[in-house]
């Protein structure tokens, strides 16, 4: 079966981007540009993994994931954590981790590694099951 991955980010470009990088890899692909969006997608396509940026228009990435993991079956989906701003996670350290975000990458970034994480993440998520 293959992965559904939902990526979360209100730059078009970032969103075009990923998505076709990811599609050449053979995952099924679905985006949302701000938190609401990212809420109903979630809900309705059930990804295997979400890629989302952590300022987006309705809140942050971080909140989104707060809402996220109110949802059976979601306490565990692996997350990426997109953003341009690294210096003001820190006052969200403790809350990533309760939400369980242990995936950060700065803004830019190289497609290559994040295809390579998505990879290993989703890889790690299957194992477990």
């Amino acid at each position: 079966m293959t992965s559904r991955i939902l990526v979360c980010d209100d730059e078009p470009h970032i969103t075009r981007a990923i998505s076709l990088k990811l599609q050449r890899a053979g995952y099924d692909m679905q985006t949302a540009t701000d938190c609401d969006s990212g809420w109903e997608r979630v809900q309705e396509f059930r990804p295997d993994l979400l890629i989302t940026d952590y300022q987006m228009p309705g809140g942050t990435g971080v909140d989104l994931v707060g809402r996220i993991r109110s949802l059976d079956g979601f306490d565990s989906l692996p997350v990426i954590l997109l953003t341009a701003k690294g210096f003001e996670l820190a006052d969200e350290a403790d809350r990533m981790a309760e939400l369980h975000i242990e995936h950060v990458m700065a803004k830019p970034f190289s497609p290559r590694e994040l295809a390579h994480l998505v990879s290993t993440l989703l890889a790690t998520a299957g194992s477990s099951c």
